[in-house]
């Protein structure tokens, strides 16, 4: 190899380390952008009131830690009642999403039928319109099925929001997946329930996992259905736990924080459990072979 042509080859290898370098940098940034104020919520949650406004920024110190904050959260009030409130919620509201999200979708990806991609359409619709827009008409509804203040009505009304992206999302991923393996399996005799349930979900759990995700964290944040549909002291939810703290006057900061750190804990979870799923899921279909 010429002197020119290990120059050229340096300089190509300097320049793609300088732009995974610049990638990188840009990361690192957004992940702390993204975390600094989840950190300075659980930091401050380990404050008295006067660490909390004389130093939000530092750490804990002996003059200003606290656990007050966890006690009084834990003590007084029902926020443990809340906080599985909103699990029980989320966890049956996944579930429905992602059964028949996934049954959808693989009827819309292995079968063709007339208004396949009307119904698709359809479906996906859901994306574009916000529930929230229905809000009135809901609330009738959930009064006409004696629903009101229950948490059967929380998990109808978050089943419908998450299963239009639901549906998008497995079934596009659903299309790339070799027919073979289910005609093979049609030949050994296999139901199409069993063909659903032992070929094709082990297939798409990467992508299952992305829809949990990107599924939980809006049923968990929310605050508005809750408030209207849920708002007895029984099926709060942990959103509205924590304005139990927030007075007319005066606010709870240290127990404002410390529950807000405790409702954080179930994202981290999900996320630690399924997080090479989730990477796996995003990243489908980028590369194809």
């Amino acid at each position: 190899m010429s002197t020119v042509d290990t120059t050229r080859a340096r300089r190509g290898r300097m320049g793609r380390l300088g732009a995974a370098a610049g990638v990188h940098a840009v990361l690192l940034a957004y992940t702390i952008i993204a975390i600094f104020p989840v950190l300075i919520v659980v930091l401050n949650s380990f404050k008295n009131r006067r660490g909390i406004f004389t130093e939000p920024l530092a750490l804990p110190r002996t003059e200003t830690f606290s656990v007050e904050g966890y006690a009084t959260v834990l003590t007084e009030g029902n926020f443990l009642l809340y906080y599985s409130n909103s699990l029980i919620v989320t966890v049956v509201s996944l579930f429905l999403i992602l059964l028949f999200g996934a049954m959808a979708a693989h009827a819309l990806s292995e079968y063709r039928f007339k208004l396949n991609a009307l119904l698709g359409v359809y479906l996906i619709l859901g994306i574009m319109v916000p529930i929230r827009l229905g809000t009135v008409a809901i609330l009738q509804l959930m009064v006409d099925l004696s629903l009101v203040n229950t948490l059967i009505s929380l998990i109808l009304v978050y089943t419908a929001q998450g299963l239009p992206i639901a549906v998008f999302i497995l079934t596009e991923f659903m299309r790339t997946l070799s027919r073979d393996i289910k005609d093979c399996a049609r030949v050994d005799g296999l139901s199409e329930y069993r063909i659903f349930f032992e070929v094709v979900l082990p297939l798409v759990r990467p992508v299952l996992a992305t829809v949990a995700v990107f599924s939980m964290i809006p049923i968990w944040n929310d605050l508005w259905f809750p408030l209207i549909l849920a708002s007895s002291d029984a099926t709060k939810t942990v959103t509205l736990g924590v304005q139990q703290f927030i007075g007319q006057y005066t606010v709870n900061w240290s127990a404002v924080l410390a529950s807000l750190s405790i409702a954080i804990l179930p994202v981290l979870v999900l996320y630690a459990i399924f997080s090479r799923q989730l990477i796996s899921g995003i990243t489908a279909g980028a590369v194809k072979g």
